[in-house]
């Protein structure tokens, strides 16, 4: 970039936590399609992310198949289920009612893996921490979930899954590390509390000092 670099005055930063508060998980979509062109640019905006090495070693799956949507709906059926069960006595009434996941509402689908051992970025920065891939993919989603805020786009993580199965269902390479999956699409409702908040489940922190060690 010609002029050296940009300058992020006090007007930016406050829309930028605005976007940052406005990120939700959502869960409740309307039917409206989101257009590949759009849908490319959420790509084209996740690969700026960090990542070890610059290996960029995510690989987001699109998920369009009914055949296949319809078993990644039966595989959270059963994780959700096994979860209600595992899930204490004073919670599992709360976590009954909790709406988890997206599916079938949702207008597009991507499932996120990880590459292991990517050819780019010759092993560089990962020997030591190998997991610092997979986190690099978790940079990726993150990043492609601020982009879609900001074009009024909803994201879901669905997390209770078996990951064994998705892989299968998805027909993936082996060795893909499973990292989630996200239901995309248009709110129903927007809200800048988080709905596991409003819903009772958890509060978020807003005391800095939980997440800073001072030595």
């Amino acid at each position: 970039m010609s002029g050296g670099a940009p300058k992020f005055d006090a007007a930016f930063r406050a829309q930028l936590e605005t976007l940052f508060r406005w990120r939700r998980d959502v869960r409740r979509f309307k039917p409206d399609p989101i257009t590949p062109d759009v849908l490319d640019d959420l790509l084209r905006l996740a690969a700026l992310a960090p990542s070890v090495g610059l290996s960029q070693p995510w690989r987001f799956v699109s998920v369009d198949d009914p055949e296949r949507r319809a078993a990644l709906r039966r595989n959270f059926e059963t994780a959700n289920a096994e979860a209600l069960a595992a899930c204490g006595e004073e919670r599992k009434a709360l976590y009954a009612k909790l709406k988890l996941a997206g599916l079938d509402e949702a207008p597009r689908h991507l499932a996120l893996f990880a590459e292991p051992q990517p050819e780019q970025g010759h092993g560089l920065g990962r020997r030591t921490m190998p997991e610092t891939v997979a986190y690099s993919a978790v940079m990726a989603a993150h990043t492609l979930w601020l982009a879609a805020r900001a074009h009024g786009i909803g994201v879901g993580w669905v997390s209770i899954l078996d990951p064994a199965a998705v892989a299968a269902a998805l027909d993936v390479p082996s060795g893909w590390s499973f990292i989630g999956y996200f239901c995309l699409g248009y709110p129903q409702a927007e809200d800048d509390t988080p709905d596991l908040e409003r819903r009772g489940w958890e509060r978020r922190r807003q005391d800095i000092k939980v997440a800073l060690l001072q030595r």
